[in-house]
């Protein structure tokens, strides 16, 4: 018999080592979930409308019975702006529901603004997916042990470092992730649309930001939205924090948002940039949007409003198709009967929503969706299984429009002041997720136009009976969007084209798609073939 070498007994040894750390490590992944038997009871938060913003909410609401009033934040300074001084102005609670919490610049300085309400005796909770906490497992932990600050965590990992592991065990919980966006201030005052937190949602970036849209919202849809919170926060999905994450260390809080907001992470590098991030966002702040709010005098659409959203059950599929989003919403609009105008920047149709779209267009209703370009994509994989669609859509009679890279969105001119020295953006992906139905209607939200917002994650939107909206959405397909991308359309070989305006009419036709190189098309047509759709 063969006598094995001291090398191969080295080897053999050292394999089974290898096999057995892996090994452990997903044992370790599957590691029980926490009980949810020492979730805290919750505290009422009692009738609101004796707090500052409830008294002004309810004199601008008696004009309006049974309408909300809606103010659009288009603008990422707004958008900051408002979240900032809404905390600032909390006298009671803060509920905040987002897919992703950045520890940047604005992130820290938000972080920041809820300790500071918590401080004060604000009630403050934060409902985080745990999808993209990998780098904020430390500042969450020392967050939840604070004064009057919860913390959960949605479909968290156990797992926390090698995060990947626990999807071997786990993934058909952890595919599915909470997408849903609302910020919530003494259940009289929300924001809710597709803007996560960080810089660059909010355009305090030199690398690519987010064309985005959020609404603020004051009236009877806010009852609807703390409702809707109270839910996930109660579900099976949402774990305390503390029970998942490390033990908190008294003091480092403070040193950890400190270093985060001044080192910028690699976004912003230079100090000269840092401080004209800070100044910025110090500038934000003085924004009147709130103070306006307050006195009376911001100019708000006032609407029938509803909150459509997913059931917090289908974070673990348990939810029936009757409490998806989309079921809810195709149930209040029913079918279109003249227009049709859509923003989606992850556009991955079903064979069934492109022969719906088509079918649309063929009767004489207008079309026309607008989504990222290749170059403007911030996600190439869900663009390759896009690309699929174009051809049949187009020929469909569908307009469509693919957002270019360097378009951005045009700073209004008071926050080109404010920026004052703060970088230009290298570049704009579009992230905003709205449509209008029939120039009557006009949708707002988290929803992308894909198979993972209609099958798999959860979402949340406000559906807003205002044509004063949804034409100002039509109208931006006539003005702006043509301006700031490219019109895909048939050549008469019957390939597509893209189309690019110049000084208001059509100028430089491409025949290849704008920003293909030989090797990200090589990636692209892998990327296509293979069937990746079920992903997204």
């Amino acid at each position: 018999m063969a006598i094995p070498s001291s090398g191969t007994i080295f080897w053999c040894a050292t394999g089974r080592a290898v096999l057995a750390c892996l090994l452990a490590l997903v044992m370790a992944g599957c590691a029980a979930l926490p009980s949810l038997d020492a979730r805290k009871p919750i505290v009422p938060t009692g009738d609101t409308g004796n707090t500052t913003l409830g008294r002004a909410v309810a004199r601008l609401a008696s004009a309006h019975p049974g309408h909300s009033g809606i103010y659009p934040l288009p603008d990422a300074g707004d958008s900051f702006a408002a979240r900032i001084q809404l905390v600032d102005a909390a006298e009671r609670s803060i509920d905040v529901q987002s897919y992703i919490w950045r520890n940047d610049h604005s992130g820290s300085r938000l972080f920041q603004a809820l300790l500071r309400a918590a401080d004060r005796g604000v009630r403050v909770r934060i409902l985080l997916d745990d999808n993209n906490t990998s780098s904020l497992d430390v500042v969450l932990a020392d967050l939840a042990a604070c004064r009057n600050i919860e913390v959960r965590l949605f479909n968290p990992f156990t797992l926390r470092r090698a995060r990947l592991l626990n999807y071997l065990t786990e993934f058909g919980r952890l595919n599915r992730r909470m997408h849903n966006k609302s910020f919530t201030v003494d259940n009289q005052a929300t924001i809710v649309g597709g803007r996560n937190i960080g810089d660059a949602y909010f355009d305090v970036t030199d690398s690519t930001t987010f064309a985005d849209m959020d609404v603020m919202a004051v009236g009877p849809v806010v009852n609807e939205v703390a409702r809707s919170f109270a839910q996930y926060w109660t579900s099976d999905s949402a774990y305390p924090a503390e029970s998942l994450l490390p033990p908190a260390v008294p003091g480092r809080l403070d040193e950890t948002l400190v270093m985060a907001s001044d080192e910028g992470g690699d976004k912003l590098t230079s100090a000269e940039d840092v401080l004209a991030a800070h100044a910025y966002l110090d500038a934000l702040r003085q924004l009147p949007i709130v103070k306006d709010l307050l006195r009376g005098s911001l100019s708000l659409e006032w609407a029938p409003v509803a909150l459509v959203v997913d059931a917090p059950a289908k974070g673990l599929g348990q939810a029936a198709e009757s409490e998806f989003l989309i079921s809810r919403f195709r149930e209040m609009v029913g079918k279109p009967e003249r227009s049709l105008h859509i923003i989606s920047p992850y556009l991955v149709p079903t064979a069934g929503a492109v022969k719906n779209f088509t079918a649309l267009a063929r009767a004489g209703i207008k079309v026309r969706i607008l989504t990222n370009s290749l170059e403007a994509t911030d996600v190439s994989i869900v663009h390759a299984a896009y690309a699929k669609w174009r051809l049949p859509l187009v020929a469909g009679g569908v307009e469509l429009f693919e957002m270019k890279r360097l378009a951005g969105m045009p700073q209004r001119p008071k926050h080109r002041l404010l920026r004052g020295s703060l970088p230009t953006s290298s570049g704009t992906s579009l992230h905003a997720k709205v449509m209008a139905i029939d120039d009557t209607r006009f949708f707002v939200g988290s929803y992308n136009l894909d198979r993972r917002s209609r099958d798999t994650n959860t979402e949340m939107g406000f559906l807003i009976d205002s044509p004063v909206l949804a034409k100002r959405l039509a109208n931006a397909f006539l003005t702006a969007i043509p301006s700031t991308s490219y019109r895909v359309g048939l050549r008469e070989s019957g390939g597509l084209q893209w189309t690019e305006q110049k000084d208001g009419v059509p100028g430089v036709v491409h025949d290849a798609e704008p920003g293909r190189s030989v090797w990200s098309g090589i990636g692209q047509d892998l990327l296509t073939v293979l069937p990746l759709d079920f992903l997204f």
